[in-house]
């Protein structure tokens, strides 16, 4: 569903992203690990075309995206789940909500797709007149990965979404991953929190200074002598 063949990204003349080749293959879970500034996210939103600053080919769904706009992207049923939630903290959980149906392909059906979020996010349904500003950690994750959903995507990518909550919180969005992608999603998952997210993961990358070290299954890794040192501590 998603094919990057040898990207390289640039900051100015530092190079963050070198030769990288991965595919996502519809309804896997794909997980991509690494170290704080290995490039994780500046691949994802090259994906998304949020960065723009970079050269190879990135075919989704069998159409090439790497020089589309993101709302182009947005629209073919490719979504991105940003780091930090980006939430608008003055408007209503519905409200937010609603902003992630703003693309053709999703207006056409938002009240059965404001259903389905609700469906999987009871939470959401609960807290839907209260400003987003006032959610708690994991309730704004939970309105943004809702948010990505409104879009209708058939691949979601999520951008460190255990950053900065507490472990049965994280526990909590990992589950709700594995319940998005039983719902016929494709997942794409950044993540720091590494024992988790290989858990959960079909197959995974690991992402080293800017190049893939490492893939493989997410048991596979998650078992390998390097990963437990360089990532778990082991």
């Amino acid at each position: 569903m998603l094919k990057i063949s040898n990207v390289n990204s640039f900051y100015g003349e530092i190079q963050v992203l070198k030769d990288i080749s991965l595919e996502v293959k519809a309804g896997e879970i794909v997980t991509l690990i690494g170290a704080n500034a290995a490039g994780k996210t500046t691949l994802i939103s090259c994906v998304s075309r949020t960065v723009i600053s970079f050269n190879g080919d990135i075919e989704f769904d069998g159409a090439k995206i790497d020089k589309m706009r993101p709302d182009q992207i947005v629209d073919l049923g490719l979504v991105q789940v940003p780091e930090g939630r980006l939430l608008f903290p003055a408007l209503t959980v519905r409200e937010n909500l609603e902003l992630g149906a703003y693309s053709k392909r999703s207006r056409a059906n938002r009240k059965e797709r404001l259903e389905y979020v609700y469906d999987i996010l009871p939470k959401m349904k609960e807290r839907s007149n209260q400003l987003a500003g006032s959610l708690s950690g994991g309730e704004a994750q939970m309105c943004a990965i809702g948010r990505g959903l409104m879009a209708d995507p058939k691949l979601i990518m999520f951008d460190e979404p255990s950053l900065g909550l507490a472990p049965i919180v994280v526990l909590d969005i990992m589950n709700l991953i594995k319940k998005i992608r039983d719902t016929g999603k494709t997942v794409l998952l950044v993540e720091q929190n590494v024992r988790q997210s290989l858990k959960l993961a079909d197959r995974a990358y690991v992402l080293e200074n800017g190049s893939i070290a490492m893939e493989g299954g997410g048991r596979e890794l998650l078992s390998s002598a390097k990963v437990k040192k360089a990532y778990l501590g082991i």
